[in-house]
């Protein structure tokens, strides 16, 4: 008979190869070893090296975005709360390092141990959802160029950007009352879930956010980019020499997506089966597996503090030019913004592609 594996996703990673006893018969049990030794190497380095990236990318990003980016137009601000958000993540990687680094001992406490696990997943969907919104700002730009330049207000962007921080910061609030901090042996745990106690509160909790927070943004924005990749690929006999232009525009639709898919994708599919697996019948090679699979997404995820920042040049002009006027031309002098060349933007940016037309509108 099939022995039906319990998986124990709250153990997260003992310093000890994770033994699994599972009832098959009554009087027997069944034990499935899980080896995580590459874990020890792999989320220390890869932590390590995010959090190195990320911060000097992240603290430049900010520094550009409110020292030479005045004032700001709505991409501009969806860009600098990202910013904020891969900021404050990374800052509290180098604890993390730590932690796996010394194989499972988490010295901190209770409390920086739900600081840092609540960090990672606001950062997580607060970058989901500005990309989202930045990705509704684009396909309005695109496909209604004349009425998103009475819709697209930089006030209204700062109302949505609140309401992303509220949102997000609500539904992690739980996270905070289920990670917790357990002693096993000569080591600290610090959980990445839950107590087994309320393990299964936990699962239903992510469900719940996979659906809210994933899944419905994922779909808004691939429907958005959709739409967007059809019109910038219809034929502008108006406008030819836009057609350089709009193929950037596409180019850039597809690296969002790729980088969207590779950091988020992967770590939301692996989590869900990596948590639903305690129920399944599920051999102990396919458990180890999952294991895995779900401990190398999730430095996948924590990447996205890396790239949001090449967004950010892909993104913007305004953005290029300054960065490129810190690092690279010293002594050049600064782009002049005036009332008049924001006119003669936005007129452009309707004849033109996305990128153009998010640079103008203020």
């Amino acid at each position: 008979m099939n022995s039906i594996p319990t998986l124990e996703p709250w153990a997260e990673g003992f310093n000890f190869n994770l033994n699994l006893n599972v009832t098959e018969l009554p009087g027997q049990n069944y034990n499935c070893t899980f080896n995580e030794e590459f874990k020890y190497i792999l989320l220390p380095v890869s932590y390590g090296i995010v959090f190195v990236v990320g911060l000097v990318l992240n603290c430049l990003a900010i520094w550009v975005f409110v020292f030479r980016m005045r004032p700001w137009n709505t991409t501009t601000t969806y860009m600098f709360n990202l910013a904020i958000s891969d900021t404050m993540y990374v800052i509290s990687l180098p604890l993390l390092v730590y932690y796996y680094a010394r194989r499972n001992n988490w010295p901190f406490g209770a409390a920086l141990c739900k600081i840092v696990r609540f960090l990672f997943y606001t950062n997580l969907y607060c970058s989901i959802l500005f990309l989202t919104c930045m990705s509704i700002h684009r396909f309005l730009g695109v496909c209604f160029p004349m009425e998103s330049l009475r819709w697209v207000k930089v006030r209204n962007t700062r109302i949505v950007c609140a309401v992303v921080w509220v949102i997000v910061i609500m539904c992690q609030a739980p996270i905070l009352a289920f990670v917790t901090t357990e002693d096993k042996g000569t080591n600290t745990l610090c959980y990445d879930t839950s107590s087994r106690e309320n393990f299964n509160q936990f699962v239903i909790y992510n469900m719940v956010q996979l659906v809210l927070l994933f899944c419905g943004p994922f779909v808004i924005v691939m429907v958005c980019y959709w739409f967007m990749t059809k019109e910038l690929l219809r034929p502008n006999t108006a406008h030819p020499e836009n057609s350089k232009s709009r193929k950037k525009s596409i180019k850039m639709i597809v690296i969002i997506l790729s980088v969207f898919v590779l950091c988020f994708l992967p770590f939301h599919i692996t989590r869900s089966i990596y948590y639903s697996s305690r129920s399944l019948h599920l051999s102990c090679s396919t458990l180890n597996a999952v294991n895995l699979a779900y401990k190398l997404t999730r430095p996948l995820a924590s990447a996205n503090s890396c790239l949001d920042p090449i967004l950010y040049v892909l993104a913007g002009q305004t953005y290029r030019s300054q960065l490129a006027s810190k690092g690279m031309r010293n002594g050049v002098k600064k782009i002049k913004t005036g009332s008049s060349d924001t006119k003669t933007n936005k007129t452009q940016s309707i004849l033109s592609n996305t990128d153009i037309m998010l640079e103008s509108i203020k």
